[in-house]
């Protein structure tokens, strides 16, 4: 017992005194340089798979934002170029107004549109049904990114107790708690908790602007599914 309070006595003073010593070391070196180097000592190990987590998230983040902004229209201009198309042309010129158009509110519309000549109920039924697909489509691979969200600072984690364990391993074989027994795998273990935490950091910042565009996009979709049955029934009479 008395040896464990004396490793922690030891991490505790080698943490806050490494934060000290290294800031004057770290100040004549570049952010990469840093960065590169921690990342090394932290060790392969988890260290790669902890990057393969941020390449990984930020490939699904950069896809999905890419998707969402080229799927943001302006819904109320639509909305009016297809009221117009209906008072002018009827549902054919309505139709190719949604067919020239982007997003997935033009082709919902164009789903609604194509069922009028069934009546009222199924082209409702089709804008409520086809907005289900467009949903699925928006909100796609975005529980991948919460996965990495969660591996990430659990690798860390993980690296850290796997640390701990290799630094208690040395005092076991040595017999002795002396700093220089137990530094490493206790650098090992504060290294792949920080990567970890900063990776999870980077990944949910990514992860609520995604989850906020969806829903913005989502509900100019339902807001506009509302609009074009409302076309339609003053179309119909």
């Amino acid at each position: 017992m008395k040896k464990v309070v004396n490793v922690l006595s030891i991490t505790g003073f080698m943490f806050f005194g490494a934060i000290q010593s290294v800031s004057a070391q770290e100040a004549e070196q570049t952010f990469h340089q840093i960065l590169k180097q921690r990342f090394i000592e932290g060790g392969p190990s988890f260290m790669g798979i902890v990057l393969v987590a941020l390449i990984l998230g930020l490939a699904i983040a950069i896809e999905r934002i890419i998707y969402l902004n080229m799927a943001t229209t302006n819904t109320k201009k639509l909305v009016a170029s297809v009221d117009d198309a209906l008072s002018s042309g009827g549902v054919e010129a309505a139709k190719e107004v949604c067919r020239n158009s982007k997003g997935p509110v033009a082709s919902i519309f164009y789903q609604g549109l194509d069922r009028v000549d069934e009546g009222i109920e199924a082209a409702e039924k089709a804008v409520i049904g086809y907005g289900g697909v467009q949903m699925g489509l928006l909100e796609k691979n975005i529980s991948w990114l919460s996965l990495f969200i969660a591996l990430a600072p659990m690798l860390g984690f993980m690296g850290t107790v796997i640390g701990m364990i290799d630094a208690f391993d040395k005092i076991a074989v040595a017999n002795d708690i002396s700093p220089a027994v137990v530094a490493d795998g206790i650098k090992v273990a504060l290294l792949t908790t920080v990567f970890g935490l900063i990776v999870a950091i980077i990944l949910q910042i990514f992860y609520n602007y995604i989850v906020s565009k969806v829903d913005s996009i989502v509900n100019n979709m339902e807001d506009a599914s509302i609009t074009l049955i409302d076309l339609l029934v003053k179309y119909k009479k």
